[in-house]
């Protein structure tokens, strides 16, 4: 099981990724096992001396008591004091922010891959859109090209 944060290629650069654990309650981690997680719009706040989840979406459980349960609610990371430590001080230092990259599981557990990174704006969303544009129709034509001289 892999989920794949799917605006993170376009929306920011990465600098230095980290493996985090998350903490579910047991519902959560059979819902997110199933494939059922939205990290679209999710952020990492660092709040005191722990990081947090915010905005990342589950699912409820088919099976679980769906009674006061939150989809969005904010999940704790856990991380080791000198990780949140060193991501503090690059976050202040070079205007950078953390965005979560994907998520898997390891063995038993869950893990989110938050990456520090920094915003790319309109003009180097376009341009990257047009570089990937450029190198699909390449393929498209090699591969048409091909066609036509065994064919």
């Amino acid at each position: 099981m892999k989920i794949i944060n799917r605006k993170f290629n376009r929306e920011y650069r990465e600098i230095e990724a980290i493996e985090a654990g998350l903490v579910l309650t047991g519902a959560e981690v059979k819902s997110v096992r199933a494939g059922r997680l939205n990290l679209d719009d999710a952020f990492v706040r660092i709040l005191g001396s722990e990081a947090y989840l915010i905005n990342a979406q589950i699912p409820v459980y088919e099976f679980a008591r769906s009674a006061g349960y939150d989809p969005k609610r904010t999940r704790k990371l856990l991380l080791h004091k000198k990780e949140l430590l060193r991501m503090r001080t690059k976050m202040a230092s070079a205007g950078l922010t953390l965005a979560p990259k994907n998520c898997y599981n390891k063995g038993p557990l869950i893990k989110l891959e938050v990456a520090l990174v920094k915003g790319r704006k309109d003009i180097e969303k376009r341009k990257l859109e047009k570089a990937r544009d450029i190198k699909i129709q390449e393929k498209r034509e090699a591969k048409e090209y091909m066609q036509v001289k065994n064919g």
